[in-house]
């Protein structure tokens, strides 16, 4: 039992309400990605003019910094994860990411050697691995059934930081120089650490709260949205074994052997009621077929999102003789569809993200493959390009992606409610999203990578049939999701 502090903290329930935390899980997202594109265009100047590097050793840098934040991004994720799940607060590992933060901001402004520039972008990769992968596990212990819903507005945060941020860089940068941008990113740095410090988790609240319950939507019970999932997994489940053995009740006289006494054997006691805890919860996660196919989905779209992301802007400008922001701006039309995806993820809470998912990798094909008769400087082939792209805001940024997120809490949740402590004692929500997070990482890498080889070499038109490819391989993929979420018992959560 806890005791209860005398006086609650100021402003409590908005504090700890279901709103204000997704607010600012979205927030330290969209400030991750935000801070990650904004200084995109001003590390060359950055290695040049501040640090001295060579001009033609000027790329060669730049891709090995890249190559540091996925590294950091790629190894931390699973570590932050595998942290927050073994520690009672969310929270404090969300603080020390900012601590991160902060340091990478600081270092990439004013740092004046390579070495100096390679830990700024190593402490960016580790403050990116712990919002993502504890971000959304505390989103996951907030938000109860509203899975798919929350992970819509997630996907709005990550699809504005990724698209406008570039645009905004390039544009201060141009027109306010290199220090300005800085002060754009702690600018919003500042805003993200006062959300993160104001932030009071459920389970922390209850202790003043009557009943241990907010009142909000979703919310959790008093000590725990995770213990309550795993409370109603162990109840129906042995409600299910109980039933199993009522049906058998009155065959077991037929089925015994008798001994040579005439007495059937009594079977002995059997715990079968009560959870088997796992004592490798880490390692069935890694062997669920349905977890695997989310991660190999999170692989697939961060592919095809950030190779997207990479050769687009090159191409206008050199057909278009487009500028920087012009091709920038141009990213609005990926962006506005994407601002269905809450709604997506209402769907994907109700049906499933099985058939959602496929069919926004599935109907992504066609304006993919339709980007290679983009080839001329004229008004037609522009108004194709924007047509095209906003299909594929739609279905590739809202259809595909939100129900893709909600997923991994799907298959965690119905392995619970199969075996009882499949999990363990702690679970793996933290974990698990770290692994999401390093497989999206992976993606990101692969994308980008693959797409400016592709561009540079056999040419556009063989780049946006390669991504339609990856799209395909993603619908199928899909279809190893589960179909329906299972239904949360109404006496475990408020």
């Amino acid at each position: 039992r806890r005791d209860t502090p005398s006086q609650a903290p100021i402003l409590l329930k908005f504090r700890s309400s279901t709103a204000f935390i997704l607010f600012t899980v979205c927030m330290a997202i969209f400030t991750d990605i935000f801070f990650y594109g904004l200084i995109v265009p001003v590390i060359p100047f950055s290695l040049s003019a501040q640090v001295g590097v060579p001009e033609d050793q000027v790329q060669h840098w730049t891709a090995i910094l890249l190559a540091c934040y996925n590294a950091a991004l790629f190894v931390g994720s699973p570590l932050a994860g595998l942290f927050a799940d073994h520690i009672s607060s969310r929270r404090l590992p969300l603080l020390l990411g900012l601590i991160a933060l902060c340091g990478s901001t600081l270092l990439l402004c004013l740092g004046k050697t390579v070495a100096l520039l390679v830990l700024g972008r190593i402490l960016q990769g580790l403050s990116a691995a712990i919002v993502w992968s504890v971000g959304l596990a505390l989103l996951v212990d907030t938000v109860g059934r509203d899975i798919g819903y929350s992970m819509g507005y997630v996907s709005i945060a990550m699809s504005v930081g990724l698209l406008i941020s570039p645009v905004i860089g390039g544009a201060v940068y141009a027109n306010a120089g290199y220090y300005a941008v800085y002060y754009i990113a702690f600018a919003i740095i500042l805003c993200d650490i006062a959300l993160r410090l104001v932030l009071i988790e459920k389970k922390v609240s209850s202790q003043w709260l009557d009943g241990g319950n907010s009142g909000d939507r979703g919310a959790p019970c008093p000590e725990d949205l995770g213990a309550a999932r795993k409370d109603t997994a162990v109840a129906d489940g042995a409600r299910a074994r109980t039933e199993t053995e009522k049906g058998h009740e009155g065959d077991s006289a037929a089925s015994c052997s008798p001994t040579p006494t005439g007495i059937c054997p009594v079977a002995e006691p059997s715990n079968a009621t009560g959870p088997i805890v796992a004592k490798h919860p880490h390692w069935e996660l890694i062997k669920s077929r349905r977890i695997l196919a989310t991660l190999l989905g999170a692989v697939i779209q961060a592919t095809i999102v950030f190779g997207f992301d990479t050769v687009v802007p090159l191409y206008v400008k050199a057909t278009f003789q487009w500028n920087s922001t012009a091709a920038g701006l141009l990213f609005i039309c990926v962006m506005i569809p994407g601002f269905a995806s809450p709604l997506v993820g209402k769907l994907s809470d109700r049906f499933g993200a099985k058939w959602l998912s496929s069919a926004g990798f599935a109907i992504s094909i066609p304006p993919l493959v339709c980007l290679r008769f983009v080839t001329s400087n004229t008004v037609e082939h522009k108004v194709l390009l924007c047509a095209l792209l906003t299909l594929l805001g739609a279905t590739l940024m809202a259809l595909a992606t939100t129900p893709l997120m909600a997923e991994m809490t799907y298959a965690i949740d119905e392995k619970e409610t199969l075996l009882p402590g499949a999990w363990g004692e702690k679970g793996v929500y933290g974990i698990a999203y770290g692994l999401w997070t390093t497989a999206f990482a992976l993606g990101g890498t692969i994308g980008s990578i693959m797409s400016g080889y592709l561009n540079a070499g056999p040419g556009w038109g063989t780049t946006t049939w390669s991504l339609a490819l990856w799209a395909a391989v993603g619908a199928f993929v899909s279809l190893g999701f589960g179909s329906k979420p299972n239904e949360p018992n109404p006496t475990a959560r408020p």
